[in-house]
């Protein structure tokens, strides 16, 4: 598929974009740091801007047949912008008629099970979690094929194998790799039974 990657030189995005290309779609690569692409070659497209620009990410996803989007603040202390670039994208998908949206969110907004710890980064990412609810909020609201992927814990470890994928909460979130949730993510996005669902990620049961 034509397959649009937001985010796509973060520590998650390099991974999609990697797999992507192995796997045979063409990517367009939206990114603020270009010199960052190390398949740049191989890329269908680069469009380089803020993910808040209407023009820019009209750009990007203009013409493709879903969009995979990985938005995270650059530390904890944010700036925590991902509702907005959510809307904005979102917007320049129902206008250039492109329906399937995959984006990443967080596993502990919704998560009750560890209590504590689950407590404790609410706390600690309070800022962030309250961004990644508003940010979940912008899909639900429109005519999008959307998909929302919850994530726990990324590692940048060596891939172990297939996540688990479920709408249901998790008994035990265990942490998952960067190189897993690629993939997880490219097979959602190709999946229509995950269609206008929120489903939650977690590593490899052993």
């Amino acid at each position: 598929m034509k397959l649009t990657v937001i985010g796509s030189t973060g520590r998650t995005g390099r991974h999609v974009v990697d797999q992507a290309l192995r796997r045979g779609h063409r990517v367009t690569a939206f990114t603020r740091r270009p010199d960052a692409l190390t398949e740049r070659s191989r890329l269908a497209g680069v469009v380089v801007g803020d993910g808040r620009d209407p023009q820019a990410v009209a750009s990007a996803v203009r013409g493709a047949d879903a969009v995979i989007a990985i938005v995270a603040a650059p530390s904890r202390g944010g700036p925590h912008q991902a509702a907005e670039v959510i809307r904005v994208v979102t917007a320049a998908m129902a206008r250039h008629g492109v329906r399937r949206l995959v984006v990443t969110s967080a596993y502990p907004i919704v998560g009750v099970r560890p209590r504590l710890p689950l407590a404790v980064l609410r706390l600690v990412f309070r800022d962030a979690y309250a961004d990644a609810r508003a940010m979940e909020r912008e899909p639900q609201a429109g005519p999008l094929d959307w998909t929302i992927a919850r994530l726990n814990r990324l590692t940048d470890k060596p891939a172990e194998g297939p996540l688990e994928i479920t709408t249901d909460l998790l008994a035990r979130p265990r942490p998952m790799t960067r190189a897993d949730t690629a993939a997880a993510l490219l097979d959602i996005v190709a999946d229509p039974r995950l269609v206008r669902c929120a489903v939650n990620l977690s590593g490899p049961k052993r």
